[in-house]
């Protein structure tokens, strides 16, 4: 396991980025206004966090507590990353350079447009945009801010974990969306077994899945719904350990099943989820997780960063 990603250093970390980020609120509610048995559900509300997504936690880590050079921070992102990359870019001052790839949604190109960022298309996939961006952090000496793989971004996305028991303290079981792991593995280091942790996936890109059962992480379909937020070509290295140690289940939900929860989201609570950041959701809607008796069930929405144009 990776000896960097304490609790202290998720605290100190917190301290850190603090005023940078927004302590995002939770939404309290019950499954049977989504026509369900009923079952108070803890909504956790990230998709209003500053740039649309929980990245924005592991973007400032890394340009708060890494030396920054004048060529400024290059990102490879589905999107969120990269708009969150951009967002913290823009806020401190620094030149940033965003790879996507093809899948990315328009919503969330010009996200990263409008924080000032250059954006570069680069490639079908994730895996394609990474390698792009790579070449041009060799030629221009540029940080590279890695969207999952890194400690930085590791610790940012931890804090999370620490807000999420800080507003639930009663709180048994947290169902969480995984794309590389970044998130669900921050927040395992955090929570470290006091809590039981549900990784969600689409069938269409079961990433982390796969690597539970192969024992170590390996290349996995990368398509669906999804893609652009919850479909790289692998989890990350470092978060491996940690899911193998901490994260309790793992489940995978279909493209209708993502799409039916986005929809109840926005029926129900008005809540605007991007497909990636209803996936949780859609684990509890579809019956794909079902909680036993006596669960303190928390559901993390972790982006919103979408046209919105499918809500009526």
């Amino acid at each position: 396991m990776p000896i960097d990603i304490t609790p202290e250093r998720i605290t100190a970390v917190d301290k850190v980025i603090r005023s940078h980020i927004r302590h995002t609120p939770v939404l309290n509610i019950d499954l049977s206004d989504f026509g369900l048995a009923a079952l108070p559900v803890a909504l956790k509300l990230e998709c209003l966090q500053h740039s649309g997504s929980f990245k924005a936690r592991g973007a400032f880590t890394n340009l708060l507590t890494r030396p920054v050079p004048t060529a400024g921070v290059v990102a490879a992102s589905g999107g969120n990353h990269g708009a969150a990359v951009a967002y913290a870019a823009m806020r401190l001052g620094v030149p940033a350079t965003i790879f996507v790839p093809s899948v990315t949604s328009s919503a969330k190109a010009d996200k990263i447009r409008s924080y000032g960022a250059k954006l570069v298309m680069g490639g079908e996939r994730y895996a394609d945009a990474l390698e792009a961006s790579e070449r041009l952090v060799a030629e221009a000496q540029a940080l590279a801010v890695h969207a999952y793989d890194q400690v930085e971004t590791l610790l940012g996305q931890a804090t999370l974990g620490r807000e999420i028991e800080a507003d639930l303290p009663e709180m048994t079981t947290l169902l969480v969306a995984v794309g590389g792991g970044g998130l669900i593995g921050g927040i395992a280091a955090w929570l470290r077994g006091r809590v039981k942790i549900v990784a969600v996936e689409p069938q269409t890109a079961p990433t982390l899945n796969l690597a539970l059962a192969a024992g170590k992480p390996v290349d996995a379909p990368a398509g669906g719904i999804a893609a652009d937020s919850l479909a790289p070509r692998r989890v990350g290295e470092l978060m491996f350990p940690i899911a193998q140690a901490f994260v309790g289940q793992s489940v995978l939900v279909s493209d209708d099943d993502i799409r039916n929860a986005q929809q109840a989201l926005w029926d129900t609570v008005r809540i605007v989820a991007e497909p990636g950041g209803a996936a949780a959701m859609a684990a509890l809607l579809s019956g794909r997780y079902r909680p036993q008796e006596g669960e303190r069930v928390a559901v993390l929405v972790c982006g919103s960063n979408t046209a919105a144009v499918c809500f009526g």
